[in-house]
């Protein structure tokens, strides 16, 4: 079913419109670029009901959030959603801020969102009304860790009953859940956490997993999330003792630019619960 995912990617090169943040921006483009997809960014009122129709998939992150393109990411969901197209959003610092908690959870309100990523902290603060964001890091209070899955799997598929969403909480161990059935995924490294964006870039992988196969997003988000925890290990296995986290960010876009289906199907350790 994994390798099915990618091969759809691979096959459909979905054009995925992102409103994200500026630090990160290049860095989505290129990840979508290097999983088969296509890339436009565009962020401003004016164009965003435009462009979002042309693209098959929306990925809004709220990082680097400013007055100017809040009311974007509302027309950009509401084009979305009036035309079928699947929609990620990334609440990026959700509880940091009041204004990128009211945000998050205003789009949560009035757009129907295909897959709401995040850590754990994030997704801690936009169901319960409080987390202990860390900046846009997760605090390690709500880390999720194998003494708590069972109870963090139960979390995450009620997030996912009361939003309509698949949810995805991304950290040490990943959980990808709808409302009924949970993927508890052990991908990936600890040097993922060293690179600012490896979240931000596994939102845009995402859009362009669902946008391939819009009728199995649990199993579409599922795969992709499989994927970046795959190619952040075998980005690790490349370094040297001279390299460091820029040399590491290139080599996990290159990974996912070479990973198969085949490979996807073979590496990706998850149990379904």
């Amino acid at each position: 079913m994994l390798k099915e995912m990618l091969i759809n990617v691979r096959k459909k090169s979905p054009l995925v419109h992102n409103i994200t943040n500026y630090v990160t921006v290049n860095d989505c483009a290129n990840i979508l670029l290097a999983c088969g997809g296509s890339p436009i960014m565009a962020d401003d009122v004016e164009e965003a009901a435009e462009i979002t129709a042309i693209c098959g998939g929306l990925n809004i992150n709220i990082g680097t959030l400013n007055a100017r393109t809040i009311p974007a990411m509302h027309v950009a969901g509401k084009k979305a959603n009036e035309l079928g197209h699947p929609v990620v959003l990334d609440p990026v610092g959700a509880g940091a801020s009041t204004l990128r908690t009211k945000t998050a959870n205003d789009l949560i309100r009035e757009i129907k969102f295909t897959v709401i990523r995040g850590n754990s902290s994030e997704i801690k603060t936009l169901a319960l009304g409080a987390g202990t964001t860390r900046g846009v890091d997760a605090d390690i209070a709500d880390s999720v860790t194998k003494d708590n899955l069972e109870q963090a799997v139960a979390f995450a598929k009620e997030f996912s009953k009361k939003t309509g969403a698949v949810v995805a909480i991304t950290g040490a161990i990943d959980i990808v859940a709808d409302d009924k059935t949970a993927y508890c995924i052990f991908n990936g490294h600890p040097m993922m956490s060293s690179i600012t964006g490896t979240g931000c870039q596994l939102s845009a992988l995402t859009a362009a997993y669902v946008t391939a196969n819009p009728d199995t997003p649990l199993e579409a988000t599922a795969a992709a999330v499989c994927a970046m925890g795959i190619c952040g290990e075998k980005a690790y296995s490349r370094l040297s003792k001279e390299d460091g986290n820029a040399t590491y960010r290139n080599y996990i876009i290159d990974a996912v630019y070479h990973l198969s289906g085949e490979e996807l199907e073979r590496l990706a350790r998850y149990e379904i619960r």
